[in-house]
């Protein structure tokens, strides 16, 4: 019979190596637990492989965060909801779902300076990467600029593949992009690109009417968006 320190040891490289990280650090407590309660071994199987779950989500998260670009002091922990209608923080909730997803909703929140709309949508980002969803955070302007860059070395194809990887793509402060026609072209060419199969999300201090307000048809962004908020 092997040495049980030996086969400790053994266990937990073999489930290194299959990069079960979880299992490999929890095992032996479970083992003692199981012993003292005595658990089944399909309970106890079931508990190991539990917390190799849990291991993996919560990294999973962390990464998710980190692609993210979110503002992390900008969550729902610190933001007071109590002060918007009853209609918005019902609808606020319903995006707190993350069921809008499924079917490529575009969000844009309208409103003045200083109301929260960057922090509202900041914090339902952070709450779709806690279900799982990818998103990425950017001031539009610093986006805009991106794919400009990415259009004039003929990569824009490029780039706009590496923000489809993204379930959700929020954009911040549309606004303060000029009505140039080389940045309203890259930027109504990202929402082309998303339209119906990925959501966007957008922030603005003025009504998009306005905004949008004297563009060429073919660049006038309110055909792909939708305001259902603020």
């Amino acid at each position: 019979m092997s040495n049980p320190l030996n086969r400790h040891q053994e266990l937990k490289a073999i489930l290194e190596r299959l990069k079960l990280a979880g299992m490999a650090n929890h095992f032996p407590d479970l083992a003692l637990r199981a012993a003292k309660e005595g658990l089944s071994h399909e309970a106890y199987l079931h508990e190991l492989a539990r917390q190799e779950e849990a291991l993996r989500q919560e990294r999973r998260t962390e990464r998710l965060v980190r692609a993210s670009g979110l503002p992390l002091e900008k969550t729902f922990r610190t933001f007071d909801l109590t002060w918007l209608t009853p209609q918005l923080q019902l609808q606020i909730e319903r995006l707190k779902s993350g069921a809008f997803l499924s079917q490529a909703v575009n969000v844009i929140a309208v409103g003045k300076p200083g109301v929260g709309k960057s922090h509202v949508l900041a914090a339902l980002g952070y709450e779709l990467i806690l279900s799982g969803h990818s998103v990425l955070w950017t001031p539009t302007s610093t986006l805009v600029q991106r794919l400009l860059a990415a259009k004039r070395d003929l990569r824009l194809p490029q780039e706009l593949a590496k923000l489809d990887k993204y379930a959700c793509v929020i954009l911040d402060d549309i606004g303060y992009v000029q009505h140039d026609r080389d940045e309203m072209e890259v930027l109504f060419t990202l929402l082309s690109e998303r339209y119906e199969r990925k959501s966007v999300l957008i922030t603005t201090n003025v009504s998009s009417h306005s905004y949008f307000a004297g563009l060429e048809p073919e660049y006038t962004l309110i055909r792909v968006v939708i305001e259902p908020f603020l």
